[in-house]
């Protein structure tokens, strides 16, 4: 049995989803598309998983049934030529309510008929698996529906308190000071944990009342390539182009990027779903005007963080460290829904759940694919973040999916 461990921070979180939005070089068969699912939930156990529960000891787990949890719509329209309007306004209609994991799965799923392919999009629980772990699947699922590739048949194991990194490493003194102390204060305050049914009513409301605007933006190849020539003559990344950009054009000097660990991970079997990423923030103090000269700043930066592991694993050390009920309480304590001064505490200066105010890139890099002709990925739009940009590079054309509080 898998219980949540550092998952539990993106239990009582809203808008912990994303999605993933591929077009497959197949013709649109409905029973084929059936029968793909079906498929893949029988190698996957967690597409079979609800959320259980265990009072003694208060712990979360993943509960897996026999039959697959995933939602799945088969459309009858075709999609034309407002295609991003009608993928998105789909996405923002199956995500406009937060997920009952008690009673719904961990994925949802809308195929349409496109000309003579097929579109999948694929909406994830965070709680199912990372943008990583979204991407391979959509792989898995293209590359099944189109050739019929088997799925992958691996068991879902996931970061726990015996993890290498996570055991070997330790809190800065601050940090291990500041979390400490918020335990203390949490086991001495007496305050009222936040049960599940508590948090989905009044995170049902807050995804209704603050709704989230999506864009699309697509670079072609040939200016793609002009990007990635600059960056080998310059000795930086793409990704570190990305982040220069949307750091001049927000005017801010901080912005929190995704981390992939799954190569440092001995937990991690090829295929896996779960969580294997972690995520840091990138700061400049003397913000530039020039695009290149600051992501030499970036690249250096980003560079020395994930060389120090007490930096790399910060944000999954705090989620292991802290009272697993004090996590639970702090979307709500930010936002004045729950009564715990130490909740409030990790929920305002530690994750900033109080205001929208942050930026963050998670780029899933490119592929190329003989299977998908495009895709792309929509980003979760935590009530921390002002604005995300999703980043997936296909077949040589990037294609950049934002979105905004």
């Amino acid at each position: 049995m898998e219980y949540l461990f550092t998952e539990r921070a993106h239990l009582m979180c809203p808008n912990m989803c994303f999605g993933m939005m591929a077009e497959v070089s197949a013709e649109f068969d409905k029973e084929k598309i059936k029968a793909a699912f079906s498929k893949m939930s029988e190698a996957h156990p967690f597409l079979r998983a609800l959320l259980g529960y265990e009072k003694e000891g208060n712990r979360y787990f993943y509960d897996i049934k026999d039959e697959s949890r995933i939602t799945l719509f088969i459309k009858d329209e075709e999609l034309g030529e407002n295609e991003d309007e009608t993928v998105l306004g789909e996405y923002r209609k199956m995500t406009g309510r937060d997920f009952d994991l008690f009673e719904e799965g961990m994925l949802k799923a809308s195929v349409w008929k496109k000309g003579n392919n097929t579109c999948f999009l694929l909406i994830f629980h965070h709680l199912l698996t990372d943008g990583r772990g979204a991407l391979g699947l959509t792989k898995e699922l293209a590359e099944h529906y189109k050739n019929g590739t088997p799925f992958k048949e691996s068991a879902e194991r996931l970061i726990t308190s015996e993890t290498d990194f996570i055991k070997d490493n330790k809190l800065s003194f601050i940090s291990d000071m500041l979390v400490k102390r918020a335990n203390k204060t949490w086991v001495k305050e007496g305050a009222k944990p936040v049960s599940y049914q508590e948090y989905h009513e009044y995170a049902d409301r807050f995804v209704k009342e603050n709704p989230v605007a999506f864009s699309i933006k697509r670079i072609g190849t040939d200016e793609l390539q002009k990007t990635v020539n600059d960056c080998h003559e310059n000795g930086i990344t793409v990704n570190d182009i990305l982040l220069s950009k949307m750091m001049i054009e927000e005017k801010t000097g901080k912005i929190i990027i995704a981390n992939d660990l799954r190569e440092k991970c001995k937990e991690y079997t090829d295929g896996a779903l779960g969580n294997y990423s972690t995520a840091f923030s990138v700061v400049i103090k003397n913000l530039k005007e020039d695009e290149i000269s600051l992501a030499k700043d970036i690249h250096k930066k980003v560079k020395e963080i994930t060389e120090r592991p007490k930096d790399l694993y910060l944000v999954l050390l705090c989620y292991a460290v802290l009272e697993p009920a004090l996590l639970d309480a702090a979307f709500m304590a930010a936002k004045g829904a729950h009564e715990s001064k130490a909740a409030e505490f990790i929920g305002t200066k530690f994750f900033a759940f109080d205001s929208p105010s942050g930026y963050s890139i998670t780029n899933l890099g490119k592929i190329e694919s003989d299977s998908i002709k495009n895709a792309y990925f929509i980003p979760p739009a935590s009530p921390a973040m002002k604005k995300t940009k999703g980043v997936l590079t296909v077949n040589g054309e990037m294609t950049i999916c934002v979105s905004e509080h």
